[in-house]
């Protein structure tokens, strides 16, 4: 069944929408991340412009986190306190990114952005999760080496305005979870992207959380976070596809509630592994996309769209 999106533009199958809306709906529920960094790929590759990518992902990203942070609130592993702090960090940070996103469409740079942007930060982020996963996997199976800490105490720990997380169990600066977040928002803004790819790693080994709160924490914040940068998008470049949307939040938040339910039967190494890879893969396809030589040399488009 062919549906016509008006603001990308395009026709898509329904099918295909909500296929690709309950799958990366399940990864939310899974590891505790928007999917964006997928969902926004995933609309590059079945025709839809970037820009309309971006803007219309971060509401699927909504609905799916939405759907997991329930799910964690109920069995109360969500540090409230700390996922506040981390939201005023990401709301400056959607503010920078609109503003550059905005600045580089006008430019008529913003495809290329966006498409460098996944490539060069999932490659980053990929390799380093495989490789922190892969050697928690081996402690795990090594009792010697079980009792390692999960993080360090860095430099940033010492800075001033400490605050007490207890949820967390945390005594420190609300300067790194403020920093934190405001990357998130960078990237949600530029990339379509909730920021669990990052946020969950930085809140376990460079704020020291526990893992049983940083799911559930990261939805919380990825939530707000991608609810004001849709809002903004949609206010200044009108760019936010409604048909579109609609279709990727059924999916979306069936799939997340299932991904919930799949998440709790896997070791945390077990799917640490399984996002790294999947992180990787995706960034592979966008790099070969950018390297092929495509089928047409150059396109026309109709000046002052995105």
């Amino acid at each position: 069944m062919q549906i016509y999106l008006p603001i990308a533009e395009t026709s898509v199958n329904a099918f295909t929408l909500l296929g690709v809306g309950g799958g990366v709906g399940m990864l939310s529920g899974m590891f505790g991340v928007g999917g964006g960094f997928l969902i926004t790929p995933l609309l590059f590759f079945i025709g839809v412009p970037p820009a309309v990518a971006v803007a219309t992902g971060v509401n699927q990203v909504v609905a799916s986190s939405i759907s997991g942070v329930l799910a964690h609130l109920k069995r109360k592993t969500v540090d409230l306190q700390m996922g506040s702090v981390l939201l005023i960090g990401g709301l400056v940070g959607s503010l920078i990114g609109i503003w550059f996103f905005n600045l580089m469409s006008q430019l008529g740079q913003i495809d290329l952005i966006v498409q460098l942007s996944y490539v060069i930060f999932l490659g980053i982020i990929g390799g380093l999760m495989l490789q922190e996963s892969l050697r928690a996997l081996r402690r795990a199976n090594n009792p010697a080496a079980r009792k390692r800490k999960l993080h360090q105490h860095y430099w940033l720990h010492n800075l001033p305005f400490k605050m007490k997380f207890r949820t967390s169990g945390l005594y420190i600066s609300v300067f790194p979870p403020l920093l934190v977040g405001m990357g998130v928002g960078v990237l949600a803004a530029i990339m379509g992207v909730g920021g669990g790819f990052i946020l969950v790693p930085a809140m376990i080994y460079l704020l020291g959380m526990p893992t049983k709160v940083v799911i559930g924490t990261s939805l919380f914040q990825v939530t707000f976070v991608a609810a004001f940068t849709t809002m903004m998008h949609a206010i200044t470049n009108q760019s936010v596809d409604v048909m579109l949307a609609v279709f990727l939040i059924i999916g979306g938040v069936v799939g997340a509630q299932i991904g919930t339910r799949v998440g709790l039967k896997l070791r945390a190494e077990q799917l640490r592994i399984l996002l790294s890879l999947l992180v990787l893969a995706v960034c592979g396809k966008i790099a070969f996309d950018l390297l092929w030589t495509p089928s047409e040399f150059y396109s026309i488009t109709v000046p002052g769209r995105f």
